[in-house]
């Protein structure tokens, strides 16, 4: 299916659109993934990019984060059900404006699709970090506003399957990552959720997509987490931060083995994004992939099926680096992965 093959996580620290999605398609052919540009503008901001004409929510003042608008309820939620329960999907449509990086990729690929391998990855924010991140008149976060809660995960739903959509005018079979950032810790006092309203939360996104579309949907934690809850969730792919948390992510065998043996795939965050970006050789980086193997086939699991459902990113976005180790990382990510697949 992939063995290793090489796709992105999403932010991007350039600000050329154009060369920036040639350079993701040169690089990452079999299946490239659109940029996010938030150097650019704060509308690329991964809460933000996602809300365009959600109930109840606005930008903030200094236009770095989402607030709660002080605008009435009622004929708020009245016309998002409106058009939601009508399944208006184009009325939930990204505006180029909050995301040229999707709209340039899929116009590419449009002109010469027998260039590029048969997938096309986006993303999009996960429910528990969108709620999570966006705080409440009272202090609190979404999460526990049952009500904007309830129409805010529909409305992130219908926005995705408009996304993977979009992304299918290309020909090439769609991948979505929901990322979920704000599950990193899980469990401490900055998550105030408990497991089951989690795995609740994030299928609903899932399930609606599943029910609609031919997509594999995959959910991104660039941190340590309670693995055992993501994959309680049914997602297609896990995708984590192989080269900080490879350990951590390792702890948990049996979820991970009965995940590959229903099919999973894993999306190994295996070059360095943070302050080792840059610093890595591709023969280190490799060896560690071969030293999880390694443990996979003392599980039992077969090497090659492993490899054969795995694929290779960055260990988290782009965004905050510099322009330069941002190019060093994409050609990284190529040369591990062709290094990778030299290994079965």
């Amino acid at each position: 299916m992939f063995h290793f093959t090489p796709t992105g996580i999403g932010s991007v620290p350039s600000l050329d659109v154009s060369s920036t999605c040639l350079r993701i398609l040169e690089r990452c052919r079999e299946a490239p993934f659109w940029p996010q540009f938030v150097r650019r503008t704060n509308l690329e901001n991964m809460t933000i990019q996602f809300s365009e004409g959600f109930p109840l929510v606005e930008i903030s003042g200094d236009g770095k984060s989402l607030i709660l608008s002080s605008r009435e309820r009622e004929p708020e939620l009245v016309s998002f059900y409106d058009r939601f329960l009508a399944d208006d999907v184009e009325n939930f449509a990204i505006s180029r404006d909050y995301a040229p990086g999707l709209f340039e990729l899929v116009d590419l690929i449009q002109r010469n699709p027998g260039t590029y391998g048969p997938y096309i990855k986006g993303q999009t924010v996960g429910p528990v970090t969108f709620l999570g991140t966006v705080e409440g008149h009272d202090g609190k976060s979404l999460l526990h506003d049952l009500e904007l809660r309830e129409a805010l995960v529909k409305g992130l739903a219908i926005r995705a399957l408009w996304q993977v959509r979009k992304l299918s005018t290309t020909g090439k079979k769609p991948i979505l990552f929901l990322d979920e950032p704000y599950l990193s810790g899980y469990g401490s006092a900055f998550t105030p959720l408990d497991r089951h309203d989690v795995i609740s939360l994030i299928k609903e996104v899932m399930d609606y997509l599943r029910e609609r579309e031919d997509v594999l949907l995959g959910i991104h934690c660039c941190g340590n987490t309670d693995w055992s809850m993501i994959f309680e969730t049914g997602p297609d792919i896990i995708s984590f931060d192989a080269f900080s948390h490879m350990d951590y992510f390792l702890l948990y065998p049996e979820a991970i083995s009965r995940f590959i043996g229903r099919g999973g795939i894993i999306s190994w965050g295996i070059i360095p994004t943070g302050e080792q970006a840059g610093k890595e050789s591709a023969e280190g980086l490799v060896l560690r992939i071969t030293e999880a193997l390694t443990k996979f086939e003392k599980w039992g699991l077969d090497r090659k099926e492993v490899a054969r459902r795995s694929l290779l990113t960055p260990s988290c976005g782009m965004g905050t680096m510099s322009e330069k180790v941002g190019l060093e990382v994409l050609d990284l990510l190529e040369t591990v992965s062709r290094k990778c697949m030299d290994l079965i």
